[in-house]
């Protein structure tokens, strides 16, 4: 009975002094389960996904990534890592914060068209050395998408047109600037010919006026 009781002493001042060795916990959970994209996309075009919500569900600050992952042996077609573009990818959040990231689908111009699949997915990052990561629990929200057919041609087309309507209005303003500059230099070079011109013209009445 003395040593149960001696144990339990123990236990208790362990709970007092380290309080988070028994009760810290890292958790992750994402805002939506499911996201369908609706409209067919062609290869070549960059498509802005809804934000994924991520959260610290824990009680533990942490820093959190943002990546795709798939099922094994599923029938849609998988996309590349490289086409998804996260921002921001890799954050910090406190218990029960939360963090929208926004999601881009860049694909290339050329592609395999049918229906893809992937899951969004949010991990903790918990430090174990110094300079090294250990990923444990995940959440994610499914991620449906179906690409139809496209030449080359139409590819070029819509990855020029959606990149102009994502990114808006930056590429807007770089066009108008690149306009305006072009306008200038042209103006310059022709206000210059002109002015050399009249300046030629009048010095050739000044000699013939001399010579008189």
């Amino acid at each position: 009975m003395k040593m149960v009781i001696k144990n339990l002493g123990f236990l208790l001042l362990i709970i007092i002094i380290f309080p988070s060795v028994v009760f810290g916990r890292i958790g992750v959970g994402v805002g939506t389960g499911k996201i369908q994209v609706d409209e067919k996309l062609r290869p070549g075009t960059i498509y802005n996904l809804p934000s994924l919500a991520v959260i610290n569900t824990g009680d533990e600050f942490s820093e959190y990534q943002v990546s795709i992952s798939f099922q094994q042996n599923q029938p849609e077609i998988k996309p590349d890592q490289s086409w998804f573009v996260f921002s921001p990818e890799k954050f910090s959040l406190n218990p029960g914060e939360v963090k929208n990231v926004s999601v881009k689908i860049n694909l290339p111009l050329k592609m395999v068209p049918g229906n893809y699949f992937s899951y969004l997915e949010a991990q903790p990052l918990k430090k174990v050395e110094k300079g090294k990561t250990s990923i444990g629990v995940a959440a994610a929200a499914k991620l449906y998408f179906t690409v139809v057919p496209s030449n080359i041609f139409q590819s070029i087309y819509y990855k020029v047109v959606s990149f102009y309507k994502v990114y808006t209005p930056w590429p807007q303003r770089g066009t108008l600037a690149v306009c305006l500059l072009f306008i200038y230099l042209i103006a310059k070079k022709y206000l210059n010919i002109k002015i050399n011109f009249r300046s030629g013209k009048k010095e050739g009445f000044k000699q013939n006026g001399e010579n008189e």
